[in-house]
């Protein structure tokens, strides 16, 4: 089967869970509609709640879909329910394994499961990848919570499948470990793998994710290449680092955006359109404030989610 123009296609996808007892409805998802392009890193965001791991679920088949249509590797989900599920990988958040199996038992355990003959089964070669070849034998109970983590991983490559969901990967783990799973799926994507990632960590989407969708109260509030999506905000901060520190925002700096760091710096938000550089740096030198260095900073993924985030709230809240 030749690579569909989109590993994963949804459209006016929605949950509701019922009320039940003393909790009220819920809807998870509002009419989500996706396209998530084959061979992409594709980053979905959102804060806790909206609807990031109900979507998930509903491809994994573990959740029941309320309405919509969903493609997995251009299979419908419920047309073909255990072909499409076979192109997916999932990597849950929580670390699912049994105490007393060996890494390499787990893997072979679960490429049964996915009927992957014996010749064709990479258990040892996963587990090189992700660095737990010398613990092949251990018994799980015996790995670190990071090794643990990489073994959920593991699980997932066992039936080579063509889409891999990463579900908060890194969390809790150490600075390093979030750089080794970077490179390798960096790796697997170079490999033709299509990755989709969840994270907390903005940096981490920033630094991985092609393109980028944002969730909140179930609905995609944005969908665009991470560049674009940077883009969004016109402005950027200005930091003056002045020889003396300042104790003060001189007057000539008060009409702009000018904030007192602790550091005794000063830093100005300014759009480039309508405010430029030199004119700032005329008016700090006008304060008599002696330049001894300078930089600039751009809006990063963090400003623009909480914009988006926020300016939703607001909305919701006056609407």
């Amino acid at each position: 089967m030749s690579s569909p123009e989109f590993a994963i296609e949804v459209r006016d996808l929605r949950k509701t869970y019922r009320a039940t007892g003393k909790m009220p409805e819920k809807k998870a998802l509002n009419g989500i509609t996706l396209k998530i392009p084959t061979g992409s890193i594709f980053g979905l965001l959102g804060p806790n709640g909206a609807g990031k791991s109900t979507f998930i679920n509903i491809l994994a088949g573990l959740v029941k879909k309320t309405s919509g249509t969903a493609q997995i590797w251009g299979l419908d989900i419920d047309e073909h329910p255990r072909q499409s599920r076979a192109a997916i990988g999932v990597v849950n958040q929580e670390v699912v394994a049994d105490p007393f199996f060996t890494p390499f038992e787990m893997l072979e355990l679960m490429a049964g499961f996915y009927g992957v003959p014996k010749s064709e089964r990479r258990s040892v070669e996963i587990l090189t990848a992700l660095g737990l070849a010398d613990k092949k034998d251990a018994y799980v109970r015996q790995l670190s919570g990071g090794m643990k983590r990489r073994l959920m991983v593991a699980k997932a490559l066992v039936h080579n499948p063509p889409v891999l969901i990463l579900d908060e990967p890194t969390a809790g783990v150490d600075v390093e470990l979030r750089r080794l799973m970077w490179d390798y799926v960096r790796e697997l994507h170079a490999r033709g793998t299509t990755i989709i990632l969840t994270t907390h960590y903005l940096e981490e989407a920033e630094e991985l994710c092609d393109t980028i969708a944002i969730v909140d109260k179930g609905a995609i509030i944005a969908c665009e290449p991470t560049t674009q999506l940077l883009s969004r905000l016109d402005y950027k901060t200005l930091i003056i680092v002045p020889r003396e520190p300042l104790t003060a925002v001189p007057v000539e700096l008060a009409m702009h955006d000018a904030k007192l760091r602790s550091d005794g710096t000063i830093a100005i938000t300014f759009k480039p359109a309508e405010t430029g550089i030199g004119r700032l740096l005329e008016k700090a030198r006008a304060a008599g404030i002696g330049i001894a260095d300078l930089s600039t900073r751009s809006p990063d993924l963090e400003d623009v989610f909480i914009a988006l985030t926020s300016d939703r709230a607001t909305v919701t809240a006056t609407g």
